[in-house]
């Protein structure tokens, strides 16, 4: 059964900068993606960013390109969201996914198979 476990949540000030971590295990990731998304109270969870396991090739949406970025260490099976240049819009719980076949646009929830816990991002003005 697979498992992600996030970690790296926490306050900040805004301008400031967080890494989330997210430990993917029982089983295999050579291809497939990974990615994150994110909740804020009261909304729909949003894709934030994902990488291809195999190719490295990172996507992100609109509103955190050039703050955000997400990274993947093969051999440890983990990416990281390094989030810099944070808003209080940014606050929300971030969630890790994988996705095995990715036969979906990645922004689309239903395309990715396994989800973490979850880890919560406060950014105060």
């Amino acid at each position: 059964q697979v498992q992600l476990v996030e970690s790296g949540g926490g306050l900040v000030q805004a301008g400031g900068s967080l890494r989330l971590s997210c430990a993917a295990s029982g089983g295999t990731f050579s291809r497939g993606a990974m990615g994150w998304f994110r909740q804020a109270p009261g909304k729909e969870r949003e894709f934030v960013a994902a990488i291809s396991w195999n190719t490295g090739s990172t996507y992100y949406t609109g509103s955190v390109k050039g703050r955000f970025i997400i990274s993947r260490d093969n051999a440890k099976n983990t990416v990281y969201l390094q989030m810099n240049s944070l808003k209080p819009e940014d606050t929300a719980d971030y969630y890790c996914a994988v996705c095995r076949t990715c036969s979906g646009a990645y922004y689309n929830r239903n395309t990715w198979d396994y989800w973490g816990q979850g880890t919560q991002v406060t950014v105060s003005s």
